[in-house]
């Protein structure tokens, strides 16, 4: 066995005369590449070509699946969509961020014609979201905060203070006593991070 090094998805490992292609791989045009992030083995087997294959290290495994819980935070918001950088799946830190976008019509369940983006999210917010698909050729997941869980768990007021749930759809700074709109989530205690 000869110590791992890392490659990355669609990474040319060698030709299919010098190995044969074990897990985690594919082959083309007569080399073996890389179908996924991680790390790669080589395995010799008695006399024969050794396997090249690829595994994941568990820290860069975890990506976002359709269905999973995701933590945010809002980059950047116009009058369609709020975009967002993932930074954990459920409790687990991710090691690289994933971009994602929540649309204007996946912020509520309900009256979703009358949602204003603004009066939900604001930059820099942290959001609870669900993984509603994994997105275009932007690579951008697309996320839903329709559920009462979901929504804004922590924002700072302009005056820079982490402000207070005070409704489903208010924050209350408890300095200024300023009220602010968002989608606020009525947060499980599984999912605060502390």
């Amino acid at each position: 066995r000869q110590p791992l090094s890392p490659c990355v998805a669609g990474e040319r490992l060698c030709s299919t005369e010098e190995a044969t292609a074990g897990s985690g791989t594919y082959t083309r045009h007569g080399f073996i590449f890389s179908s996924l992030a991680g790390c790669l083995e080589r395995k010799n087997e008695d006399n024969e070509l050794p396997v090249v294959s690829v595994v994941r290290d568990s820290e860069s495994q975890l990506l976002p699946n359709v269905g999973a819980v995701v933590t945010c935070k809002v980059c950047s918001i116009n009058s369609r969509f709020a975009k967002v950088h993932i930074l954990y799946v459920g409790s687990t830190p991710l090691k690289s961020t994933f971009r994602g976008t929540i649309r204007r019509e996946d912020i509520r369940a309900t009256e979703k014609d009358k949602v204003e983006l603004y009066k939900s999210f604001r930059p820099s917010d942290i959001v609870l979201a669900k993984v509603i698909s994994l997105g275009d050729a932007q690579s951008n997941y697309l996320l839903s905060t329709a559920e009462n869980e979901l929504g804004v768990v922590v924002a700072r007021s302009e005056a820079g203070v982490q402000m207070v749930p005070i409704s489903w759809c208010e924050m209350q700074c408890p300095r200024t006593h300023t009220k602010e709109f968002r989608k606020v989530a009525r947060v499980q205690p599984q999912f605060l991070q502390t």
